[in-house]
């Protein structure tokens, strides 16, 4: 990597400490009590007499800590729950070590089936182990693990134990609904008519077509029994309180996990534009687009929307989001030494053309022409997205980090400068890999170059994974058990 065995540590001490700052648990902790008779949550109290039963239901890869910091709050006032999870994530902690890793292999991939909780894959020359959660440390609530970022049989029959659950409540029931990351996948249950391998395919071609977290969701909304404020309406006339980790650039409840307790602001007739502007309409499986067809029309009941009384019983409270995440890393980079700043949280579109703009302010700070001096730290936060045109393997922090380095490569940078990007995924894994990110140098292509690698045809065939893996410029940490978006980093040193 040519940077100084100092460097890369401070590098992994301001990523573990944003980690370790978006712990779910703790999050939990913080918005949820018990005092004697009485249940806090937020800046609202509830008479604990005055609630017959206390169900917990939800979604993410942060589901399991989320649930089991409730499961030790509540004790034995939680009577039942569902919460699905991806693979891998029933760990009650959450946080990781940081580390930048090579990978051999020719092709070290995913696990093809659902591994146990206590099993190991391999990866290349890592060996990853899934932490094992204590037996009742989700008291009655039942953990399904399940597939994302495409849905399968398992999260199916978990969103199918969910609405199960929300059957027959009355108003003196609460419903506590845990979303993070991942909910949209997670809880797929599909409407009538739509088969579980035609939402399947959908979800697959919307992660396809380069569209955004909130067109996709839009989509989804609309195909589903649970999304767009119909989990609210299923649980109706229970008190409803979601609490949230927030994945979605902005934080609009409405787009987080597809919000399920939320007013949906988007209609039949937004979700077919949508899929008329990326070329899908008539791609996408013919049940799907017969019910989205007639939803335009006036055929089919649209999702609730805002004003409708039913969520007069609903409260939804964001307990860590991509800001939070963004904040911490100042403040662990501050303690380093450099001179740190948070410059958005709302960073979008391409990775390969957001790569190239990191590249500048890099090249900006380390050239003198910006108000930020070395030693400095800038931060970025969103969620960018990949159009796939090539056969390769990689995600979006990955084709940005590569996309940065071949930038990079074309700067006359000072030698006495150090310069790392880094775009790290903070649910651990990015795209359909055993990576949470990416790094970039000014050395990464000319090491590649060395190597017979080239840089730019792995990026026109989206194989940033392999490219960046023989170089170990892979950032690993294992499943995180949180998400709150993607953080970049611009370190000029």
């Amino acid at each position: 990597m040519n940077l100084s065995a100092d460097f890369r540590d401070q590098i992994s001490a301001v990523l573990e400490a944003v980690l370790a700052a978006v712990d779910p648990a703790a999050a939990v902790a913080a918005q949820v009590a018990v005092t004697g008779d009485r249940l806090h949550v937020g800046d609202c109290s509830y008479r604990l007499d005055e609630i017959e039963r206390i169900v917990v239901v939800g979604g993410g890869k942060a589901g399991a800590p989320m649930t089991a910091a409730l499961a030790r709050i509540l004790g034995p006032r939680l009577m039942a729950g569902a919460v699905n999870v991806k693979y891998g994530h029933t760990a009650t902690t959450s946080g990781g070590r940081v580390r930048f890793e090579r990978r051999t292999q020719a092709d070290p991939a995913m696990p093809a089936s659902p591994a146990s909780a206590s099993s190991v894959a391999r990866f290349g020359h890592t060996e990853m182990t899934a932490s094992v959660a204590p037996a009742n440390a989700f008291g009655p609530v039942q953990i399904t693990e399940a597939g994302h970022p495409v849905p399968d049989a398992a999260g199916l029959a978990g969103a199918e134990r969910i609405a199960g659950l929300l059957h027959g409540l009355t108003a003196r029931d609460l419903v506590f609904v845990l979303i993070s990351g991942g909910g949209s996948a997670l809880l797929p249950l599909p409407v009538t008519g739509i088969s579980l391998a035609d939402y399947q395919a959908l979800t697959a071609a919307l992660l396809r077509c380069g569209a955004d977290i909130t067109e996709i969701n839009t989509i989804r909304k609309h195909c589903s029994r649970l999304a767009g404020g119909q989990l609210a309406r299923l649980a109706a006339p229970a008190r409803v309180i979601t609490l949230i980790l927030s994945d979605v650039v902005g934080t609009p409840l409405d787009a987080i996990a597809s919000g399920p307790t939320v007013p949906d602001p988007t209609t039949f007739a937004d979700a077919v534009a949508i899929l008329r502007r990326y070329g899908l309409l008539e791609q996408i499986p013919a049940s799907v687009r017969r019910h989205l067809l007639a939803g335009a029309a006036g055929a089919v009941p649209e999702t609730p929307k805002p004003g409708d009384p039913l969520f007069d019983r609903v409260t939804n409270i964001v307990i860590g989001d991509n800001a939070s995440a963004g904040r911490a890393a100042v403040t662990a980079a501050q303690r380093l030494g450099f001179h740190s700043v948070l410059l958005t949280t709302f960073v979008q579109g391409e990775a390969r053309e957001v790569g190239r703009v990191v590249a500048g302010l890099a090249q900006g700070v380390a050239a003198g022409q910006s108000d930020f001096s070395p030693p400095a730290c800038l931060i970025l936060g969103g969620e960018t997205t990949v159009t796939m045109r090539g056969g390769g393997k990689g995600g979006r922090n990955q084709e940005l980090a590569l996309a940065a380095a071949i930038a990079l490569d074309g700067y006359a940078l000072p030698t006495t400068r150090q310069v790392a990007i880094v775009s790290l995924g903070t649910d651990g894994t990015d795209g359909p890999t055993d990576a949470a990110g990416g790094l970039a140098t000014p050395t990464t292509l000319a090491r590649g170059r060395s190597l017979g690698l080239d840089a730019r045809a792995a990026l026109a065939d989206n194989d940033s994974y392999h490219y960046l893996g023989v170089l170990g410029d892979l950032i690993v940490t294992g499943p995180t058990n949180t998400n709150v978006n993607d953080l970049i980093f611009v370190f000029v040193v």
